[in-house]
């Protein structure tokens, strides 16, 4: 569901809090805060603030920064300082935050996007995916579904159990709001005296302002402590890969008929004289797709992560496999480059499919639609699949993971 526009959205101004006022103590303080620290040569907040002011859909940005940091700031921003307006920030994230809305009540902005001063790799893409998530009543918070798996501390510092994580998500910034409710939503909490939130969507969720997840980036990181700082420095500083890791998966899987009327194939519902035999839903093409994604870190294989032994998957859905090889090879650090799935069948006809296959496989892998090929081939009336008594599919998938290919 696309969100409702807000009125005049290409004529109206978007601004941008940038929450920059933090001592970073966890980053120590030999070097200064945190936000001034120089990663490829320049300071840490200007490359965050120079993400925002060359989009063309923000308009005026506010950055509270700490009661001593002023010259800090102005040489640290350097051209960009002229084109802000900085506000002394408070003794909370939450206070910083409101005074900066007060500071952008005189430009009237009908949407507001909070941003961490140190989150400095935030990319168009996710800018502009959390405009598109506000509306008059709605705000956006880019995210990303957790893929660790969780635990709960017990008292005596024991696992008390283990958290399940469907469902969850890591929140990012920037968190995008209809200006007027946000700055109501802030002023109320600081009438409670509530102090207490940790992000503006908590503060939003309290004041009832319903909150949209889209689509965050494992490149948007917090920089938090000192190695995630030369983590930053030394990505910016043009350090070469002379190899870089490019891996390859390849994955099959068979399936034979059985009555029924209908086939899974790459996540599309397809009616059909028979249906495929599986403990879930016998989608030949994203069992095949989940073990090539697998393959490029070493993970295992389809069956080691979803037993078929196991009842909890007996008529899952297959996207879910996809979904969770594919977590796995981002919490490696690893980026979809493409998926290639062949299906080899007499029947049923795929070509009507392959435009919503392609849909559901971008949705699933989160990569453009162009990064992924679905084909259909026969297998001339020859075997098994030639007598129509199964289908099955191959599939290759290409992953860069960071660092070099090890000599």
């Amino acid at each position: 569901m696309n969100p409702k526009p807000l009125p005049n959205q290409q004529n109206s101004n978007v601004a941008v809090v940038v929450v920059a006022a933090g001592r970073g103590e966890r980053a120590g303080q030999a070097d200064g805060p945190k936000q001034y620290r120089r990663i490829g040569g320049k300071a840490v907040i200007w490359h965050t603030l120079k993400a925002f002011l060359d989009h063309p859909k923000v308009g005026p940005i506010a950055v509270a920064i700490h009661a001593d940091d002023s010259e800090l700031f102005a040489s640290a921003a350097g051209e960009l300082a002229a084109r802000v307006t900085t506000v002394v920030g408070g003794a909370t994230r939450q206070d910083s935050t409101r005074f900066a809305l007060i500071a952008l009540q005189q430009s009237r902005p009908q949407a507001v996007l909070i941003h961490d001063g140190v989150r400095p790799f935030i990319s168009p893409e996710v800018i502009d995916r959390a405009i598109s998530g506000i509306d008059a009543s709605h705000g956006s918070l880019p995210s990303l579904p957790v893929s660790d798996t969780l635990k709960k501390e017990a008292f005596d510092r024991t696992v008390a159990e283990t958290v399940p994580r469907a469902g969850l998500h890591s929140a990012q910034t920037p968190q995008g709001f209809p200006f007027d409710p946000i700055f109501s939503a802030h002023q109320r909490a600081f009438e409670a005296g509530r102090s207490d939130f940790t992000d503006d969507s908590a503060i939003a969720e309290w004041a009832g302002i319903p909150v949209r997840l889209v689509l965050g980036s494992p490149d948007n990181v917090k920089l938090t402590w000192a190695k995630d700082i030369a983590m930053a420095d030394q990505r910016l500083s043009g350090q070469a890969i002379s190899f870089p890791d490019v891996r390859t998966g390849n994955g099959y899987d068979v399936h034979s008929f059985e009555a029924g009327d209908h086939v899974w194939l790459c996540g599309v519902k397809i009616a059909h004289s028979k249906k495929l035999n599986g403990h879930s839903d016998a989608d030949v093409g994203l069992h095949a797709l989940t073990d090539a994604l697998l393959a490029t870190c070493g993970a295992g294989d389809i069956g080691t992560h979803f037993p078929p032994s196991d009842p909890q998957w007996k008529g899952a859905a297959s996207r879910q496999f996809v979904e969770h090889a594919a977590a796995i090879v981002r919490s490696r650090g690893g980026r979809i480059a493409n998926a290639d799935v062949t299906l080899i069948c007499e029947a049923p006809k795929v070509g009507p499919h392959r435009a919503a296959m392609t849909a559901e496989l971008a949705d699933m892998l989160r990569i453009a639609p162009e990064r992924i090929s679905i084909k259909a081939t026969t297998n001339e009336k020859l075997g098994f699949i030639g007598r129509e008594e199964g289908i099955a599919a191959i599939a290759t998938a290409s992953v860069v993971y960071p660092g070099e290919l090890p000599e």
